[in-house]
């Protein structure tokens, strides 16, 4: 008796049943090529492909085009989506559609470091089209070679992962160079030409980002050249946005001013305003933290807070940004942004989802609830770096920094104390602080909980242990530490301060990605969860506003050593309080 050969369609399972019956329904409206090859199975691997055909690179397979005898997917099905991807495969990563990318001032510290390093290492890790263009625009006489070189260099120099060649070739293709001035309508011009030639050339589909990195008081004629000569205006069915770094403003009224000459050019949705802080994984996994675990949010508020402590030191001094920062300070330029920030992210309540509107309505609900003390003078210290010893050598002090008027009163230090008059935190202190030419580098939360109400122990076995305390890590270690009490191991009942830590780099295997990395892409997807809308600019203004003007007509910094942990008066501050301090 002969044996029967098996059926080739009895291993088909469910899922490719579907798939095929979902293909043979594209096709019948028209959304798929029928010539197109079908997909047999929903394997990772062809999941990826999939996602190559509708114009994606494959995740991890660096910026191949997916040119040669894949066909690509019609433009027409832009809104189409994998029917073989499960929304909860996590496997994939969000990819960014055809666009570009237009960054003014092109040659600044900012763009050569950041910026250009981080458009390469999106492309190395497939996150970037196919068709990605990268135009800049500077005051240089540069051809689009020359262009291509300098981005070469800075990402040899500074990219996070691997030079890739294929990668690079693929990237420099859509590279282009406009030299000119910010009053220069030829440049402009050419600007548009440029843009409308890679919508040709690229598929870029008319998407485009573009990146003010240049200093403040150009803001309104760059949004205003782009208006005038109809760079703003995005083509139907595509988008056009706006990314701003700070400072936005050095004061409420600057800031309504700027936001104002802004929105007239660009809708409120279309404007990102960059705060890198934002973009690291620390500060996002604070929601985290708060809100996908039971144990802290149950006492994440003033019954057991004793008071907060967000710091952000630097030991490094001013540099060559003596024309910038002179005239700023130290709150202006990380206080009104990257504290008040982090101080609104740890203060917050729940929000309804994750998304920009909700966030930002719980974010306002805390800025709204900021309460400055009666007595700034008591309750805020300024300060200036003065020479001393940092890391093994002599620095100079900020009076005596290149460029700097030696009667300057611009503030390389400052300390300030704030409450929040809700039901939350009610009595709770905020210290933030800020400096430059400290005693190390690092930014910190630390959540300080009060001391037990009864202690059974002699105060004598006691007198190492500490408050208790959560504190995230910012930078430059990213990750948790959980300070508690312990018994130390011996004959008597002793206790001591221990921690328990988590860092990214022990927890996870891939590395978190660059700051810039992931708000460049979330500006090229339009997800504004990262960026601070105009309503927070303007609150963190009129925060900080009144200390400000009472520092202005109040006596002058007070002196601190380079390689200290800033002026004594700061210390005395919090010793008021009975506090002192965190030393990180």
């Amino acid at each position: 008796m002969s044996e029967e050969l098996p059926d080739p369609n009895a291993g088909e399972n469910k899922a490719t049943k579907e798939a095929k019956e979902t293909r043979d329904a594209q096709e019948a409206a028209g959304v798929v090529d029928a010539g197109a090859p079908r997909a047999e199975a929903a394997e990772p691997a062809e999941a990826a492909d999939e996602a190559e055909e509708a114009g994606a690179p494959r995740a991890g397979a660096g910026a191949e085009s997916g040119s040669g005898d894949r066909p690509q997917a019609p433009a027409a099905a832009s809104d189409w989506s994998n029917p073989l991807r499960d929304a909860q495969d996590r496997r994939l990563p969000r990819i960014a559609g055809p666009s570009g990318l237009v960054i003014f001032g092109v040659t600044g510290d900012l763009s050569r470091k950041k910026l250009m390093p981080a458009v390469y290492d999106l492309a190395n890790r497939g996150l970037l089209p196919p068709g990605f263009s990268l135009v800049g625009f500077a005051r240089r006489d540069w051809e689009n070679q020359d262009f291509a070189e300098v981005v070469h260099q800075a990402v040899k120099e500074h990219a996070r992962t691997e030079f890739r060649e294929e990668v690079w070739q693929q990237l420099s293709e859509g590279m282009r160079f406009i030299p000119g001035d910010f009053d220069d309508d030829n440049a402009f011009e050419q600007l548009r030409k440029a843009v409308e030639e890679l919508d040709a050339s690229r598929g870029t589909s008319g998407n485009y980002a573009f990146y003010l990195s240049v200093p403040p008081k150009f803001f309104p004629k760059v949004v205003q050249q782009l208006k005038k000569h109809g760079l703003a205006d995005a083509p139907e069915g595509s988008w056009r946005r706006a990314v701003i770094e700070k400072p936005f403003g050095h004061d409420l009224a600057s800031a309504q001013e700027l936001n104002a000459l802004v929105h007239d050019v660009f809708e409120p949705d279309q404007v990102f305003r960059i705060d890198h802080y934002l973009g690291k994984e620390t500060v996002q996994n604070i929601l985290a933290l708060r809100f996908a675990n039971q144990m802290y949010e149950p006492i994440w508020n003033r019954s057991y807070v004793d008071h907060v402590q967000i710091t952000m030191a630097e030991d490094i001094g001013i540099g060559g940004r003596a024309g910038y920062y002179d005239g700023i300070g130290a709150a202006r330029d990380v206080i009104q942004n990257h504290l008040l920030q982090l101080l609104a992210l740890t203060a917050m309540e729940e929000p309804a989802a994750f998304d920009a509107e909700s966030l930002l309505t719980e974010k306002l609900k805390v800025f709204r609830a900021v309460k400055l003390p009666d007595d700034l003078g008591r309750h805020t210290v300024r300060g200036q770096y003065a020479a001393g010893w940092q890391g093994g050598e002599r620095v100079r002090g900020y009076l005596e920094e290149e460029g700097i008027d030696p009667a300057s009163s611009t503030d390389t230090y400052a300390a300030i104390k704030v409450g929040i008059d809700n039901r939350r935190w009610a009595g709770v202190p905020f210290y933030l602080r800020t400096g430059k030419r400290l005693g190390r580098r690092v930014t910190e939360i630390a959540v300080v909980f009060q001391r037990a109400p009864h202690s059974p122990f002699d105060t004598t076995a006691t007198e190492e242990l500490g408050a208790n305390a959560i504190v995230i890590r910012v930078q430059p270690d990213e990750g948790m530490t959980v300070r508690f009490g312990s018994k130390v191991p011996g004959t008597s009942m002793e206790i001591r301060d221990v921690s328990m830590d988590f860092a990214y780099g022990e927890s996870f295997t891939e590395s978190s990605p660059e700051a810039y990395e992931r708000l460049i892409l979330d500006v090229l997807l339009g997800d504004a969860n990262l960026f601070p809308r105009h309503q927070e600019v303007e609150q963190s203004w009129r925060i900080l506003d009144p200390v400000e003007e009472y520092w202005a007509t109040h006596g002058r910094p007070a002196q601190y050593p380079s390689g200290s942990w800033g002026p004594e008066e700061a210390d005395e501050m919090l010793a008021r309080d009975g506090r002192s301090w965190r030393r990180p």
